[in-house]
């Protein structure tokens, strides 16, 4: 592949770019320029990936404000179809979270579907961000694109830039992690998860599977991707309330990949 080039966007001609790219991804209609300008210019950031002159892949952030902590909402990252699963999305993060740090924030926050393994791997694997916090139908219901179809739930990343957790790639020490959820295989080869009777979490790490092509398997069976949701959020909320965090996803060659568990109070933030 060519040489990619990353660099901070900030005039209207590169927002509209950004457009552009934008709606080649998720079929939708796009951020307006006049609020993407007004973002970057009062405390917001967007990158953008470069092949020559073609943008590839963007990232849009603005600043957020909680419980008195200032934070970078990184609210979308997107890649060209032709160009991915090529590592350009994690390069635009490091560039990120570098200019994150020059600019003095030590948290940025951005949400993905818990249904989307790829997201998951690059998110707390790759960049060591975190989750304990579980959104029911976050965008309420989305028309066309990739995000049609299910009810709109996310996982919110906290990444705390200068903590020891991202700093020293920090993993649990846990050899094994208890798997209480059982997969069959449907007629169609898609995934069917079984739950335990009874499910109350007091281990010290826990892996939870979800399916490795939630597109395809809303596409065949829509019926079987709604239960997937519908699963995953209880179960997920069920560790959230006790106190655990999600720190890693497991590839593998089955049919599901694992989401890895352990308790939040064991992880160096700060």
């Amino acid at each position: 592949m060519s040489q990619i080039n990353i660099q901070i966007l900030k005039t209207t001609e590169e927002m509209r770019l950004v457009q552009q790219l934008e709606e080649l991804i998720w079929g939708i209609g796009s951020i307006p320029t006049h609020q993407t300008l007004t973002a970057v210019k009062n405390g917001g950031l967007m990158i953008g990936a470069f092949i020559g002159e073609k943008l590839i892949g963007f990232s849009y952030s603005f600043p957020g404000f909680y419980n008195n902590e200032v934070y970078l909402c990184s609210h979308m990252l997107g890649i060209h179809p032709d160009y991915q699963l090529r590592g350009i999305g994690k390069q635009l993060k490091e560039e990120q979270l570098k200019i994150a740090k020059e600019m003095g924030y030590k948290l940025i926050t951005w949400t993905f579907d818990p249904l989307e393994t790829r997201n998951a791997y690059l998110n707390v694997s790759k960049l060591y961000g975190i989750v304990d916090t579980y959104i029911e139908n976050c965008y309420g219901e989305m028309e066309g694109g990739l995000n049609a179809g299910l009810p709109t739930d996310r996982l919110q990343i906290e990444w705390r830039i200068t903590s020891k957790r991202v700093m020293d790639k920090w993993m649990p020490n846990i050899s094994i992690f208890e798997e209480p959820f059982q997969i069959t295989i449907s007629e169609h080869d898609h995934p069917v998860l079984i739950e335990p009777y009874l499910f109350e979490p007091t281990l010290e790490g826990y892996e939870v599977p979800i399916p490795q092509h939630i597109q395809e398997m809303k596409s065949t069976n829509p019926e079987l991707a709604l239960k997937w949701r519908l699963q995953v959020r209880k179960i997920m909320q069920k560790l959230f309330r006790e106190g655990y965090a999600l720190v890693a996803a497991r590839k593998t060659d089955e049919p599901v990949n694992y989401y890895q568990f352990v308790k939040k109070s064991t992880i160096p933030l700060y």
